[in-house]
């Protein structure tokens, strides 16, 4: 694949409308979202035994993939009638006439033609779906929210409150490079690709924002490498399989990142710290040897910008431990913080007003005191019920007109329980270098200055006494100009003034 031929990933793109071959979302319920790649079984012809083509199959009923096919986001798709039991029927025939083909060797019709058929043009030929009575789902955009409910759980999951808290305190924005070491079940490397995203690359020197995600064991590897793929972010997420811990954050062979933001989800992330400094030391922040030194030892952080770090331990000694290593190593601006998140369930009361409401305040409360002391008597109730009802059926014009969605109260609830501990984030900076040359280039940019004093050479005591001789010296003027501007103190009693006082005429 070519630098400027990027599939465009469904999770960047501004689409309106479902893709063949793209990743979908399938909403069944609240805690259930089903991840779907649409295929279109008239172009790869494959039915899987169902002669509406390639089908997904749920509690909800039967959805065809043409019918999820080209529809807007958000869209209610109804299910279809699909007969499930023919695909094990087929595949029981078409077991069984393997079975007679390998004995007689000879091909059957079937078997030639194999499990689709196709038309005068060669496209296969897809029975159309039939609406079912009942059954529903919704089809959604793919989102890193939505991808973090529904992916496959193959490590612990860094959730939306943790990740979107994280990336706006490591500063991840368009154009930024993340380096992400445990990469897991994809959550974090998901959201972090959308917040740096500036386009795709169209060189190899082009230096957009990019997500350098390194992971070690090797299966959970192979299968990010595929969704990266299949989700068309190859060209903002680089994979690596490696063991930063005696590898480091390298890409390429020997080539920098130029990461300024960095997330480490380790097991013991104060072995992988040493890697990430701007000069090469020990894993204590000890000064090398020069025989101990590489020569090709290149650092993967930016060298003109701030870099921003960000762990996830779940557990408090592991960041005791990583904190003394950050410290050790120059890392600055220390500080841990745990997310407790909890969901506001917002719905409208649709309490019948003939039932009994809860009561809200102490005028609502004698009120209610007041209608029971002034109740009617028994069966007058029933009566009125009547009477209202049938005043109702009189007018069936505002009866129809009454938007039932909307009566009663709006309410909001929280959860009852605080979503349990998922890790602690410690958070970390480390500052630029600033060398000879960065200060000589910034004060080549200085405008030129006229005093020969540095400001803060002097002591307190010499200061002192220079503001004194310039009080002095300035006393003295205005009393050889005869104006006494300046307030007379004790070192201005002692000047004697030059000109000689002049006698009275009396």
């Amino acid at each position: 694949m070519t630098p400027t031929n990027y599939q465009p990933s469904p999770f960047l793109s501004s689409s309106t409308r479902s893709k063949t071959n793209s990743l979908s979302l399938v909403y069944l319920s609240r805690e259930n979202l089903v991840p779907l790649i649409l295929q279109d079984s008239r172009q790869t012809g494959v039915f899987d035994g169902y002669a509406e083509g390639a089908t997904l199959n749920s509690r909800f009923g039967s959805f065809p993939h043409s019918t999820l096919i080209n529809v807007p986001w958000g869209s209610q798709v109804r299910a279809s009638n699909v007969d499930t039991g023919s695909r094990g029927r087929k595949r029981k025939r078409n077991h069984a006439e393997q079975e007679e083909d390998e004995a007689s060797e000879v091909p059957t019709a079937a078997s030639a033609a194999g499990d689709s058929q196709t038309d005068a043009s060669g496209s296969a030929v897809v029975k159309k779906a039939v609406t079912a009575a009942s059954g529903f789902l919704h089809i959604l955009k793919p989102s890193p929210e939505l991808w973090t409910l529904s992916l496959p759980h193959r490590t612990q999951v860094v959730y939306t409150p943790d990740y979107s808290y994280v990336l706006q305190r490591i500063r991840a924005f368009p154009g930024k490079r993340i380096i992400e070491a445990g990469a897991g079940s994809g959550s974090f490397t998901h959201a972090s690709s959308r917040a740096v995203y500036n386009g795709y690359p169209t060189s190899p020197c082009d230096l957009r924002g990019k997500v350098f995600s390194f992971e070690f064991h090797e299966v959970r590897y192979q299968k990010m490498t595929e969704e990266i793929k299949s989700h068309g972010l190859s060209g903002i997420v680089q994979m690596t399989h490696r063991d930063v811990y005696n590898g480091g954050f390298l890409v390429n062979g020997n080539e920098s990142p130029q990461a300024n933001c960095i997330f480490l989800d380790l097991p013991a992330p104060w072995e992988a710290l040493h890697h990430l400094s701007r000069r090469q030391q020990g894993k204590a922040g000890e000064a090398l040897k020069d025989e101990d030194r590489d020569p090709n030892w290149v650092s993967p952080l930016d060298p003109n910008d701030t870099v921003y770090l960000c762990t996830f331990s779940p557990c408090i000694e592991q960041v005791t431990r990583t904190i003394s290593a950050m410290r050790r190593l120059g890392w600055v601006d220390i500080d841990m913080v745990e997310i407790a998140h909890k969901r506001f369930n917002v719905s409208r009361d649709h309490m019948d007003k003939t039932m009994a409401t809860p009561i809200v305040d102490v005028e609502d409360a004698v009120a209610k005191l007041d209608a029971s002391l002034n109740k009617p008597q028994k069966g007058a109730r029933f009566r009125r019920l009547a009477d209202k009802t049938a005043k109702q059926n009189d007018r069936p014009e505002q009866a129809e007109n009454t938007k039932l969605w909307l009566e009663g109260r709006v309410i909001h609830r929280p959860e009852a329980e605080i979503k349990s501990h998922t890790s602690y984030l410690t958070f970390a900076t480390l500052p630029r270098e600033w060398t000879v040359e960065d200060e000589a280039r910034v004060l080549a940019l200085l405008p030129p200055c006229s005093s020969s004093k540095v400001i803060g050479s002097l002591d307190k005591e010499a200061r002192r006494k220079e503001k004194e001789e310039a009080w002095k010296s300035k006393a003295k003027k205005n009393i050889q100009t005869g104006r006494m501007t300046v307030p007379v103190t004790d070192n201005t009693k002692n000047i004697e003034s030059k000109e000689p006082q002049q006698e009275s005429n009396v």
